[in-house]
């Protein structure tokens, strides 16, 4: 078990609970150090004061807090020892809320609470009866000589202790893109509902996995073993401006359903009108396609009018020469007869 953080007592009512918290997470982040290039050595860095340009030994640091016109204010441990809660060693709880009314912006940082006392009776009654209520416990706790807002939650079978930030910690959502008139087509809507559709299912973390760090540790073993280092390489992706945005959410359906080997899967509904009229259902019906179709049945007739215009003359010139080869021949006979 990793060493604990802090010991106190979770003041439950009238109960008191002793535990002791330890971090429930820790990060897997590949750390390096600072080193001379030609040696290895490490850089170090030295303490010197920007007054006097000595160097400074750590029991001649304190802490200084900078005014606005540049004034320090110096604080020492005394000053931090009178504080009302540098000595406090209790979760006090606030108030009991459902836990879907904690925005998840202010989430930080979970502890597992750990029962130190003989008796585990009341950590259980506290983590059961949370569960039953369908709540969590909004509390204060002193943590690192400041006083932090938090939550207990009961998960798998103890109670963790999520720190939370305070509300003035958290910045206004509201961005300057908000202020834009942007309008989302039907058609689109449907074809990024179809891709969440695609993607859509349980979340299970042992699915996801970092790819990046296992990545650098295969390089600083080769680095070990003295082999080469050799870079995968991968497909460029575009990193523009998206042009066709119908086109570009097509495609990620397409590719959606090619990780889930969903390839030969039939498009929804909404999809296929999206992808055979350009628009929704219950959009307007296009006027442009029936123009170009009447368009195209007039030039075809004025393709055979004149197709056909050769034929007409060619018959006429022929019938005008018979009328004037029968013509002769009564003029002829006409003639013997006199």
């Amino acid at each position: 078990m990793p060493q604990s953080v802090w010991k106190g007592a979770i003041s439950f009512g009238l109960v008191s609970i002793p535990v002791r918290l330890f971090s429930a997470t820790e990060e897997k982040d590949i750390s390096f150090r600072q080193v001379h290039r030609d040696d290895g050595g490490r850089i170090r860095y030295k303490r010197v004061c920007s007054v006097d340009g000595e160097e400074v030994s750590y029991s001649d640091i304190a802490k200084g807090y900078e005014m606005p016109d540049g004034e320090m204010v110096i604080l020492d441990d005394e000053d931090f020892a009178n504080l009302p809660i540098s000595s406090s060693r209790a979760v006090e709880v606030l108030s009991f809320v459902p836990a879907e009314q904690i925005d998840a912006v202010q989430l930080g940082k979970p502890y597992y609470c750990d029962p130190t006392g003989g008796d585990v009776k009341p950590y259980v009654l506290l983590r059961d009866s949370l569960t039953k209520a369908d709540r969590v416990a909004v509390v204060k706790v002193a943590l690192r000589q400041r006083e932090r807002l938090a939550m207990l939650r009961p998960r798998d079978g103890v109670l963790v202790l999520q720190t939370l930030l305070w509300p003035d910690e958290v910045r206004s959502s509201r961005l300057d893109f908000q202020d834009q008139d942007v309008t989302v087509r039907q058609q689109e809507l449907a074809m990024a509902e179809s891709y969440i559709a695609a993607l859509s299912g349980d979340f299970d973390p042992s699915e996801f996995s970092d790819d990046y760090r296992a990545a650098l540790e295969e390089v600083i073993d080769a680095k070990v073993a003295g082999h080469e280092v050799r870079t995968p390489t991968e497909a460029p992706r575009s990193a523009g401006q998206v042009v066709d945005l119908m086109d570009a959410l097509r495609r990620s359906v397409a590719e959606a359903k090619a990780r889930r080997g969903e390839g030969g899967a039939a498009e929804p509904a909404a999809e296929q009108a999206a992808t055979a009229t350009g628009s929704a259902p219950g959009d307007a019906p296009a006027k442009k396609p029936a123009k170009k179709a009447t368009a195209k049945a007039s030039a075809k007739k004025a393709t055979t009018a004149r197709a056909a215009a050769p034929q007409k003359s060619a018959a006429a010139k022929q019938g005008a020469k018979k009328a004037t080869k029968k013509a002769t021949t009564k003029r002829s006979a006409a003639r013997r007869s006199a």
